[in-house]
């Protein structure tokens, strides 16, 4: 086996065992902390935040020409209907009914898991946010299923206007794909512009494109360094999306070519992204290694996918598998998938902190990326152990309702006194002492 791959084993019969996996669980936490991006690239895009804010599409156009090779009048950046409608009609009709049955699968689990609005305690209602940007990356390679999983479950809660960013390729259109599942969507608000201009625009609002209430989707280090530096002050955001990665819990009675295949899926995504198995034999860890390389030498994207084992990826050799629940609720992975035969279930309600579970030698990732129903936008960067995956539900918000009569008051208006007069507020105090006085 080539010391390049060899060098991803930390095992528990080494004498650093400890050591190395606190090393490695430090870098996991450095790329968790900064989701790709440092200091220089945060404050160039508060400068492209700022420009667009004051400048508009003046700026989102130079920013375009800038990054993204293509030259664009601000009153080209929408996409027309003739051209959504004409992808939708050229499009592969296999591909287009797979994409017809992903929807519906999304769309009836997200359906399901919808806060029921006629079974609710007093005191509370929930609305639709009125107006949702969706960033989809396509520069390098179409993602159709980015706009599935966002925007299916908004339009299950609700959400009436749904705005679609996506960089322009080298000649200045998005792929057709993308359009295609747009029209199916009946999505009519489709920009090309991209990176941390396109949501500044979406953020602050444009002559052009018009401000939203939430932004949700993945994205390079500079929209994901742009939407942390809008959450909040502009709009809501889903989470910062950092690197791909995957965990993966497996003994022996695993297949060490799956989980090699499994590794590379998410290896293959760039150079950072991360793929880390938990297992207690070192024999059956060798075998996976020898899959690796193998399967690696095949793929289109060989170079990222190398790059991302040899530098953050990991094989961790227990003493035994009673360790591996406590590694992954502490690695708090986007995808974490158990592969410990009957035992993989009871593995699964044990776990606390993970964006996705995948149990069983039958659920790789790919089957929940594309088709399963829960969204593929996930937590990264241990941040699973505070954010959950995007749902129908993140694109509702509750307002509580209170209303007491004049009985109900009475009974409470010396407690309610007292209280506000501990805090040193006597305006508070006397408006429901006011009230008492009739």
């Amino acid at each position: 086996m080539p010391h390049e791959l060899n060098q991803i084993i930390i095992s528990s019969s080494g004498a650093n065992f400890e050591k190395s996996l606190k090393k490695f669980r430090s870098k996991m936490m450095r790329a968790a902390r900064f989701a790709g991006y440092g200091s220089e690239e945060n404050q160039q895009v508060i400068d492209i935040l700022s420009n667009v804010a004051e400048h508009g599409d003046k700026a989102v156009a130079e920013y375009t020409e800038k990054f993204d090779g293509v030259k664009l009048a601000p009153e080209q950046f929408r996409i027309g209907r003739d051209e959504l409608e004409k992808a939708n009609r050229e499009i592969n009709q296999d591909i287009l009914a797979s994409l017809r049955q992903a929807i519906e699968n999304v769309r009836s689990y997200q359906k399901d898991i919808l806060i029921d609005q006629e079974n609710l305690p007093r005191g509370i209602r929930y609305t639709p946010i009125k107006r949702v940007g969706i960033c989809v990356p396509g520069a390098s390679a179409p993602l159709p299923s980015t706009v599935i999983m966002t925007a299916v479950p908004a339009q299950v809660a609700g959400v009436k206007e749904i705005v679609v960013v996506s960089p322009p390729r080298y000649e200045g259109s998005i792929h057709p794909v993308i359009l295609a599942v747009c029209c199916e969507l009946g999505i009519e608000e489709v920009y090309r512009i991209g990176g941390a201009q396109a949501v500044a625009a979406l953020a602050t609002g444009t002559g052009t494109i018009g401000k939203v209430d939430k932004i949700v989707g993945p994205g390079n280090k500079w929209v994901q360094a742009a939407k942390k530096n809008v959450a909040g002050d502009y709009v809501g955001i889903d989470s910062i999306a950092g690197p791909s990665e995957v965990l993966i819990i497996a003994n022996e009675q695993a297949n060490p070519a799956w989980i090699a295949a499994d590794m590379l899926s998410q290896a293959e995504h760039a150079a950072d992204s991360s793929a880390i198995v938990l297992t207690d034999s070192e024999p059956f860890a060798k075998s996976i290694l020898r899959e690796l390389q193998k399967q690696v030498a095949e793929l289109p994207r060989a170079k990222a996918a190398k790059e991302s084992l040899k530098k953050h990826s990991a094989i961790i050799v227990l003493e035994d598998m009673a360790g591996a629940i406590e590694i992954a609720d502490d690695f708090a992975s986007e995808h974490l998938e158990i592969q410990c035969g009957q035992d993989s279930r009871e593995i699964a309600e044990k776990i606390h902190n993970a964006g996705a579970i995948f149990i069983g030698p039958y659920t790789p990732v790919a089957v929940g990326d594309y088709w399963a129903g829960p969204s593929h936008t996930l937590p990264t960067g241990m941040r699973a152990k505070f954010v959950s995956a995007l749902t129908s539900n993140d694109f509702l918000k509750s307002i509580s309702i209170i209303e007491y009569d004049q009985e109900m008051l009475a009974a409470s208006a010396d407690d309610i006194v007292r209280l506000a007069e501990i805090e040193g507020l006597g305006a508070h105090a006397n408006s429901v002492r006011i009230r008492q006085r009739d």
